[in-house]
């Protein structure tokens, strides 16, 4: 069983219209939203084996921000492709993944993302589908559960959305 995690970047700044794109930060409530993310994430799976993780510096610091809530910090490969990826690309690097990781987090960017994910959860019906089928926020969580041994098995087929999580979900716990 290997578990995925897909985890859109936390809201980003448009405040610097200089900035180019893959330049923009994350505004004051993605610096918040992550770390609640991050959080909810260890709560229920613990850190992630490895973590691919797109260059913009939005998803950077969504990582950083994710990771200040592990109590060890997981490898990070920063990938070019992951940048504004299709959700083929996104597989493809998936499914580089060695066999031998368990539980992977990738953190992108939509409209790919999202794209996979509904992709993943084609075969769900519970509540969490149909909310992320509704929306799929900034620093939204799709956890999946891959009824396989290898992850380039990983597809509709063997997927099985275990939660989704949003800021919202999280504002109101203390």
């Amino acid at each position: 069983m290997k578990r995925l995690s897909l985890l859109r970047h936390a809201k980003s700044a448009w405040d610097d219209p200089n900035l180019e794109d893959v330049d923009r930060p994350l505004n004051g409530r993605g610096r918040k939203a992550a770390p609640l993310i991050g959080a909810a994430l260890h709560a229920d799976w613990g850190a992630p084996d490895q973590i691919l993780c797109s260059v913009a510096e939005r998803t950077r610091e969504t990582c950083s921000r994710v990771c200040a809530t592990f109590k060890t910090t997981p490898p990070v490969k920063f990938i070019d492709r992951l940048y504004l990826a299709s959700p083929a690309e996104i597989m493809a690097e998936v499914a580089r993944t060695p066999d031998d990781l368990n539980h992977l987090l990738v953190i992108g960017h939509n409209p790919g993302l999202e794209m996979i994910a509904l992709e993943l959860a084609k075969q769900s019906n519970e509540p969490d589908a149909t909310r992320m089928r509704t929306k799929f926020p900034t620093a939204g969580l799709a956890q999946f559960e891959i009824d396989a041994k290898r992850w380039k098995a990983a597809d509709s087929d063997n997927a099985r959305l275990h939660r989704f999580t949003t800021p919202a979900d999280l504002s109101d716990r203390d």
